[in-house]
């Protein structure tokens, strides 16, 4: 008995010292929001008010276009995650972005709920407050889940679809980024509000891309710096404390064409997934693209661009 409370002594001990250490090491404060802007914001930034929270995002391009293409980013990016994708795009199409609530400049959702449901009634508030009454809307992971739901309670305002990589349908993913482990984690997702290493953050985008190669120093500083957003970290955990619930089974409801378009070499959210979309929505159009992971916007724009204009431009 002496043995086993020595023993327990000695692994209680060592466990204070790793979190010591760990928080000497990797103890990063909140970022302001004045000093992020001064970084992540341009002269084509804005920010307007939905929910009590302030957007950031930017409208580009042709302003004469009557129905803008809405670019939706996924879990832990923001709007900078279709930069080129935007380049080419605003030359004929006027092209909105945003930085969804719990992500980028914009920050968390005052009351916590970071249900698809919220997110789809917060779309719906945006494009109200922009006075957009039809549109085009493309969305990545999340952003897609968040997408294809609006579709469905709102189909007079969506003309078409882009869906990259969606959520939505369950998955059984071959690879999950650790900081989103460790967000889900019970306990560990305490430390995770105050401890974020540089190295977990590289680890995790990583994760998302099949070539590691494009994964340059200025990409992890976006994504780390912007996860320190005033409120971002604590905003990443309740996302992703968010149960699933099963609108796909309505799915087959939307009737607006849609492009799938999907990253062969997806680890999070497979590419069979991307059958199950084709299987599910009656009008759709599905491409594969090879050696591509899960954001093939940001890993191959140029590649998936083409996909999307010739998409657009099709009656």
């Amino acid at each position: 008995m002496n043995y086993l409370i020595k023993s327990l002594k000695i692994l209680f001990s060592f466990i204070i010292i790793l979190t010591i250490g760990a928080f000497i090491l990797f103890f990063h404060r909140d970022i302001s929001l004045d000093k992020l802007k001064l970084k992540y914001a341009n002269i084509q930034s804005s920010f307007i008010s939905v929910k009590n929270i302030d957007i950031h995002y930017r409208d580009e391009g042709n302003q004469t276009d009557s129905i803008p293409i809405i670019l939706i980013h996924g879990t832990g990016a923001s709007l900078h995650t279709f930069d080129d994708w935007t380049n080419k795009l605003k030359y004929s199409k006027r092209v909105i972005r945003l930085d969804l609530p719990a992500y980028g400049l914009t920050g968390p959702f005052v009351d916590r709920d970071y249900s698809i449901l919220n997110y789809t009634s917060f779309l719906k508030e945006f494009l109200e407050t922009l006075d957009i009454k039809q549109c085009i809307i493309a969305g990545n992971s999340l952003g897609g889940e968040i997408a294809w739901n609006f579709a469905l309670e709102k189909p007079d305002i969506v003309k078409k679809l882009i869906l990259i990589n969606s959520g939505g349908f369950p998955s059984s993913s071959k690879s999950v980024p650790i900081a989103f482990r460790l967000a889900q984690t019970p306990v560990i997702n305490k430390v995770v509000r105050f401890i974020t290493p540089f190295f977990i953050v590289r680890s995790s985008v990583e994760n998302v891309f099949f070539d590691k190669s494009k994964v340059t120093d200025s990409l992890v500083e976006r994504y780390f710096d912007l996860c320190l957003r005033e409120g971002n970290r604590q905003a990443f955990i309740d996302r992703l404390g968010i149960g699933k619930r099963n609108n796909y089974i309505n799915i087959s409801n939307i009737k607006q064409p849609t492009l799938i378009l999907w990253g062969a070499d997806d680890l999070l959210i497979p590419v069979e997934n991307a059958y199950k979309f084709q299987n599910s929505l009656p009008n759709n159009k599905l491409v594969i693209l090879e050696n591509s992971g899960h954001v093939p916007m940001e890993e191959n724009p140029f590649e998936s661009i083409k996909h999307v204009i010739e998409f657009l431009n099709t009656p």
